[in-house]
């Protein structure tokens, strides 16, 4: 980061408003979510959601099938705005700051980058998602290859607009009218997994939250979420990558080693070797004998940030939870894992209501309790 004495103005409102947009997302991404019709909400939450992207009922993860193009469909032009458009998807946006030698920054997560870096900064491949249909029997998500900063130079980009116009910038706010229109933007997906901890004997079941450091990471700091989360993509660059992690479920197991097993995010030169993995192998063979079953709820996109979550829960017979995991919270690179919270209508309603939960996190809380019964079962 650039000394502050050597800032230019630009520079400067950027980290002041940058700075309220931290303190201030929750507020912003429910003030966000009125400028959309009360309909397109999820479980009464902030989350918005397309038709086809709420099933009736749960949809066991391994009926989704998935697609892959490697070559990407082009973004459409973004014409359907409420205000002018700040400049395309992925071109210069002219609301950014210069730099002390005078040129402009082109992208948002270059000013963050040079300014605001978190811990966890880089610009790694993604399955950009393309088009989503989930119903029961007939649930399909087709992607194509995309770069984290996508996400970051439009969703984050926008939502640091929002923030300046609460501010009182002046000028039109430049924001999506349908942010669930994956044509007309770069959307990476977010697998967001509700954890629920099962005590078969005593007829309880737990889950965790996830305070989010602002310091370490680069989306939704500050904000409680679920646990575990991860963007949906390869572990490395190599095109072995590409093919062997095209799947929700390894994706899954290794943001569950890494956020609540304590796994460092390094796979290697190769491959990431799920079936010699111990604990990919203890995963999984959890997995097929019944002891983990992994429901999808739905899909979302937030508000304020465009982030797009696809939604779901593990449910973990306590004894295998204990053993992957052990007991009692703990610190990871994103944040602090919080104590334990009963699964119980009142226990959600309190966390919903009173903490600043991420609007995935919220919409997940909220559907699982509605589908108790089925994740029970």
């Amino acid at each position: 980061m650039a000394a502050a004495g050597s800032l230019t103005a630009g520079q400067r409102d950027w980290l002041r408003v940058r700075s309220y947009l931290q303190e201030h997302r929750y507020d912003l991404a429910v003030d966000a979510a009125g400028d959309y019709p009360a309909g397109r909400r999820v479980a009464g939450t902030p989350l918005l959601a397309a038709p086809g992207w709420q099933p009736a009922e749960p949809v066991p993860l391994r009926e989704i099938q998935l697609e892959f193009t490697p070559d990407a469909p082009p973004i459409a032009d973004v014409a359907d705005l409420d205000g002018p458009a700040s400049g395309p998807v992925n071109g210069p946006v002219p609301a950014l700051p210069e730099r002390p030698d005078g040129t402009r920054y082109l992208r948002y997560s270059d000013v963050l980058r040079d300014l605001a870096a978190p811990a966890l900064f880089e610009n790694r491949p993604t399955y950009r998602l393309t088009e989503a249909e989930l119903t029961r029997g007939a649930s399909r998500l087709a992607f194509t290859r995309g770069r984290y900063f996508d996400g970051i130079d439009t969703g984050e980009a926008a939502a640091h607009e929002y923030a300046a116009a609460r501010l009182g910038a002046p000028g039109p706010r430049a924001r999506l009218a349908d942010p669930c229109d994956l044509r007309r933007r770069p959307a990476n997906l977010a697998v967001s997994t509700l954890t629920l901890r099962l005590d078969r004997a005593a007829g309880r079941a737990s889950f965790l939250m996830h305070w989010r450091d602002p310091a370490k990471v680069g989306h939704a700091g500050g904000l409680y979420q679920v646990i575990p989360v991860g963007i949906f993509q390869p572990a490395g660059e190599a095109s072995w990558h590409e093919r062997e992690d095209f799947s929700l479920w390894r994706c899954m197991v290794r943001e569950f080693a890494e956020e609540l097993g304590g796994h460092p995010e390094e796979y290697g030169a190769g491959p990431a070797g799920y079936d010699s993995w111990p604990f990919a192998r203890r995963m999984t063979r959890a997995l097929d004998r019944g002891q983990i079953r992994v429901w999808c709820l739905g899909l979302g996109t937030d508000p304020l940030t465009y982030a797009t979550d696809l939604l779901t829960v593990a449910v973990i017979d306590s004894d295998v939870f204990d053993g992957l995991f052990g007991p009692g919270p703990r610190d990871n690179a994103e944040g602090s894992v919080l104590a334990a919270r009963e699964f119980a209508a009142h226990v959600i309603d309190r966390t919903v209501t009173r903490d600043p939960v991420q609007a995935a996190g919220a919409a997940v809380l909220r559907l699982a309790w509605r589908h108790r019964e089925t994740l029970a079962g």
